[in-house]
């Protein structure tokens, strides 16, 4: 074990910086609030402008999905980490409602630059024989800062000065670290070619990808559309509903709904790609199902289970379809691969999202997520038996670099 260690220590480190670029993105979840009062927008708008992250991802994805096998890892990271600064320049600076939505945008460019790229360097700088490991690292990277973000916004902007300030300040300085980390570490692309030989393409994936593709996709879609309600609207229906007004507790509840992600990714190396799939949305329809309870009952105990519940159930889900994925795909196609599984997945966190903000004006916010977790619970339901039918064939599991 010894003689990996720098190879761990690369792989870690390469998932560190994964991190801090994805707690840019859910950064301004316990600050929406505030910014409604600043700005005077509707919990509509909330949604709009916390989609229009996704539309960001969604659109680099597509575009750009496969840049990063061409020209390199580190490149494509660099230029993430670019647009994660100057998104928080753009909420540092923010003077009308159009400048949360540049942020936003600039975020989502950031993270759709690196959810492929960072997914495959960090399992591409792993020791031989570490695959499963450094699947874990990349996701739990993915997931873990997602989680961080409103974390650290809720602490800093409950307990410290210029609430609307500090928490873009501190990501700033997290970024700048992390630009200087990634400079250090070694490119994993050893044939590379130049930018002008990338060309967008339609969306597509190789032949032996498909069949497993299918279910991933299905599972991935609706964990993060429960995810999406919950970093969009939980912290407004908190203080709205249940009286809790202290910014770092509503990011605490958000944060775990990642963090239980995180916690559900460490049981597929027992349970198995093929099990943890079905198992990953009998824990999804169980988070929505106290979800609903917790918006009937308006009981903060149940919204607590709920993000861990269903959290774990998403991990679970979501880290068994992306080794399944990672088995299967061609090397110099892994990271558009994985791309398009992100495709679907933001989709899942972007467009339910919208619905519920829609239904908020004529339902109330109660109603719409009501709406919003029978659709979702349908399309559970559907996934799973779509994946008891036709499951990923056992024996898929993480691929390391090849």
């Amino acid at each position: 074990m010894a003689g990996d260690h720098p190879g761990w220590r690369a792989c870690v480190l390469s998932g560190a910086v994964f991190a801090v670029c994805m707690i840019g993105t859910t950064l301004p979840t316990p600050l929406y609030g505030l910014y409604q009062e600043k700005f005077g927008f509707s919990e509509l708008t909330v949604t709009v402008v916390y989609a229009v992250y996704a539309f960001g991802v969604i659109g680099v994805l597509l575009l750009a999905g496969n840049v990063s096998d061409a020209v390199g890892r580190r490149p494509v990271l660099l230029c993430g980490l670019g647009f994660a600064a100057l998104s928080a320049l753009c909420f540092l600076g923010a003077t009308s409602l159009g400048w949360l939505y540049a942020g936003r945008l600039l975020s989502g460019l950031s993270a759709g630059l690196f959810t492929g790229a960072a997914t495959a360097f960090v399992m591409e700088l792993a020791p031989p024989g570490g695959a499963s490991r450094a699947t874990f690292v990349a996701t739990a990277a993915n997931m873990g800062g997602l989680g961080c973000g409103p974390l650290l916004a809720g602490v800093l902007s409950q307990y410290a000065a210029e609430p609307l300030y500090l928490p873009f300040v501190v990501h700033l300085v997290l970024v700048a670290g992390s630009a200087a980390v990634l400079l250090r570490l070694p490119e994993t692309v050893r044939e590379r070619r130049p930018l002008s030989t990338v060309r967008p393409r339609r969306p597509g994936l190789p032949p032996r990808v498909r069949a497993v593709f299918g279910p991933a996709a299905i599972a991935s879609f609706a964990g993060f559309a429960l995810f999406g309600v919950f970093t969009s609207v939980s912290p407004a229906f908190l203080a709205q509903f249940l009286n809790v007004q202290n910014r770092a507790l509503s990011g605490l509840v958000v944060a775990l709904a990642f963090f239980a992600s995180t916690a559900g990714q460490l049981a597929v190396g027992r349970v198995g790609a093929a099990r943890s799939l079905p198992w990953g949305c009998a824990g999804l329809l169980a988070g929505l199902a106290l979800l609903a309870g917790a918006l009937h009952g308006d009981l903060l105990a149940l919204v607590v289970l709920s993000a861990v519940v269903g959290g774990a159930g998403q991990g679970l889900a979501f880290r068994g379809a992306l080794s399944a994925l990672a088995e299967v795909s061609p090397a110099g196609e892994r990271a558009g691969v994985i791309s398009m599984l992100f495709v679907v997945a933001y989709a899942g966190i972007s467009v339910p999202v919208i619905g519920v903000g829609l239904l908020t004006g004529p339902l109330g916010l109660q109603d719409a997520g009501l709406v919003f977790i029978a659709c979702m619970a349908l399309l559970v339901v559907t996934a799973a038996v779509y994946l008891l039918r036709r499951p990923v064939p056992a024996g898929t599991g993480a691929l390391g670099p090849r």
